[in-house]
């Protein structure tokens, strides 16, 4: 079978549109928001500036703006709120405290539970909630039984991405699949309709997680191995023969690089506290407070011909550094924290929350800032800043709403209004399930009933939604929608059925399913799936097949984004959580997905064709 002629020049530039989107939904020096927002700038540019018409009708450019509005959009943003809900109001308690006890008496069958349940949970919320309850449980066990958290971690994060593709609302890529479907007039999906492939793959897949992939992961140090301090206050004390008498403020700062930080001149018999001004002179006798790590405390004794004190003693093998009533804690930078996007200093961070930043973590390791630069830098999802403070400042930080804190202790969220919120998740799911409303009816009720029963106010309401996932669905809604009417998908159709010539159908299928698992490890999961969902409408056309196996093959290939941390969010939560390289994703990510993948094929053909 040949190769097509090529399309009219609107669907070309939409095609070649639709590769420099997904080079931009790749670049990671590029923030997904922007590069969602180029991407329907461009789109509506093209139209405005060179009118197309569709059977004589003139295609308005302001359509590619129903994305923003589109049922899809208001249930995903609805369930993330709801989500948040579930998790602020300690909702998942009783399971977070059932399993901490379980893991410490079996951990095998802990495992186990933990994969069926952070599955389970997720075919009904958004996964990242459910890795934010886990992480800490699993990484609080591993470190009071001395054990090595790697074989559990990336196998619960990998179990939530795949229970999240058994029902329409288990992820964004899911419902936005299912919504497409349904507007092309090719076929509408209930909550359940898919379940039973989709549970088949998941038992497989969770058995894989479960006896074969903690054994091909390598024993990885994650970025809080212990919770001993690493910062500890001392004192200067500035003697007659030191180098610094007589020498200002700015001036020893100077000397040191600008890496002395004094947070108070103790002076006199009485010790009184002195200012640390840049034009203070200092005198013998002067005692400088500073916080610091115990190197470069000895450097300033040295650079100072000063003498370290620790309390009242020298600093000597008898009399070490103490770091009295401090305590280390990791916080991962999740969605709804308040701080992705910014800077420590533009969010006022360590001054707010009077703890001191020790190291930053980013894809695995500690990223080479220099501490002076960690407040400079611009923090991501995913990212873990190590941090130190009093234990209650801690305590403080882990009671705030969107932080998720790592600290050696479980500590989950228990309200009153937790029951009111399952309820209200039960309810929105029965009640679309069951067929009484549509899932974007029953979702914006259920945050109506959250809302006005304090489960949430407006302002966690708001944090729980991510700009760069309105954005990005915004963005593949309208990819799909100019796609469609240039004719774009129509060509990529027929150049794949050209291509896969002599393949049986399930052959095709099955080559359809495989080739949006790569993509969609290598770019955005809802591009993949948005762009995907029509070329499968087309290519079912052509063969003169139903077109809901082929649908459902770019869905469940959507969502088999295991192989790299970048593919989805949880990825990265969970490598730095986790210590874990990119090479570990493949080595355990791979497997699953080609096992996915033929387990798939295999029902898909066997249940559909």
């Amino acid at each position: 079978m040949s190769i097509p002629d090529l399309p009219n020049n609107h669907a070309l530039a939409v095609l070649l549109i639709t590769v420099f989107a997904l080079y931009l939904f790749r670049r990671e020096d590029t923030p997904l928001e922007t590069s969602s927002l180029a991407v329907i700038t461009i789109l509506c540019l093209l139209f405005a500036l060179f009118p197309f018409y569709v059977d004589g009708n003139h295609f308005e450019p302001s359509s590619l703006f129903f994305g923003f509005g589109h049922e899809a959009l208001v249930t995903v943003c609805s369930l993330m709120i709801i989500g948040h809900g579930i998790v602020s109001t300690g909702a998942l308690e009783p399971i977070g405290r059932y399993l901490a006890k379980l893991w410490k008496i079996s951990p095998s069958l802990s495992l186990l539970l933990t994969l069926i349940l952070g599955g389970g949970l997720s075919a009904f919320i958004n996964n990242t909630p459910v890795v934010v309850l886990l992480l800490p449980i699993l990484i609080n066990v591993s470190l009071r039984t001395q054990t090595d958290s790697s074989p559990m971690l990336l196998p619960m994060g990998l179990a939530t991405l795949v229970g999240g593709m058994t029902t329409t609302i288990g992820t964004s890529t899911n419902l936005l699949v299912v919504s497409i479907a349904k507007n092309m007039g090719a076929v509408e999906f209930g909550l359940f309709d898919f379940i039973q492939p989709a549970l088949i793959a998941s038992v497989v897949a969770v058995l894989y997680l479960w006896l074969i992939a903690p054994k091909l992961l390598p024993n990885r140090t994650p970025s809080m191995p212990d919770t001993s301090p690493r910062l500890f206050s001392a004192y200067l004390n500035i003697n007659e023969e030191s180098d610094v008498n007589d020498k200002t403020i700015a001036e020893i700062i100077k000397l040191t690089d600008g890496q002395l930080k004094i947070e108070c001149i103790q002076r006199g018999p009485d010790y009184r506290n002195i200012i640390p001004l840049p034009d203070t002179v200092l005198v013998t006798g002067d005692r400088l407070k500073v916080h610091d790590y115990p190197d470069r405390l000895k450097e300033f004794e040295t650079v100072l011909g000063a003498t370290l004190f620790s309390g009242l003693h020298k600093v000597d093998e008898e009399h070490p550094l103490n770091a009295d009533k401090q305590t280390l804690a990791e916080i991962v930078i999740i969605a709804g924290s308040g701080i992705e996007g910014k800077t420590l200093q533009q969010a006022n961070f360590i001054r707010k929350y009077a703890i001191s930043v020790v190291a930053l973590h980013r894809a695995g390791k500690a990223m080479e800032t220099g501490r002076n630069s960690i407040g400079n830098t611009r923090l991501k999802i995913g990212d873990v800043l190590l941090v130190q403070g009093e234990t209650e400042q801690i305590d403080l930080l882990k009671a705030k709403q969107g932080m998720l804190i790592i600290d050696g202790a479980e500590s989950l969220p228990q309200t009153s209004k937790a029951p009111v919120a399952l309820g209200t998740l039960l309810a929105v799911v029965l009640s679309s399930a069951l067929g009484i409303l549509p899932i974007e009816i029953s979702s914006v009720c259920g945050v109506l009933i959250l809302l006005l029963t304090k489960c949430l106010n407006w302002e966690e309401a708001a944090s729980a939604l991510s700009t760069q996932v309105i954005l990005i669905v915004a963005a593949s809604l309208a990819l799909g929608s100019a796609m469609m009417t240039t004719g774009g998908a129509e060509y990529i159709a027929q150049v794949f059925v050209a291509l896969s010539y002599g393949l049986p159908p399930g052959g095709i299928l099955s080559a359809l399913m495989l080739l949006l698992a790569i993509l969609t490890n290598i770019v955005s999961n809802n591009a993949a799936a948005v762009i995907g969902t029509p070329i499968a409408i087309s290519v079912a056309s052509q063969l003169n097949l139903s077109p809901e196996p082929f649908i459902l093959a770019v869905l469940f290939g959507a969502n088999l984004s295991y192989a790299t941390p970048m593919a989805y969010k949880t990825n990265l939560l969970v490598m730095n959580a986790g210590g874990y390289q990119f090479s570990d994703f493949m080595r355990v990510g791979i497997p699953l997905i080609l096992l996915m993948w033929v387990t798939l094929s295999f029902l898909l053909n066997w249940l559909y064709l």
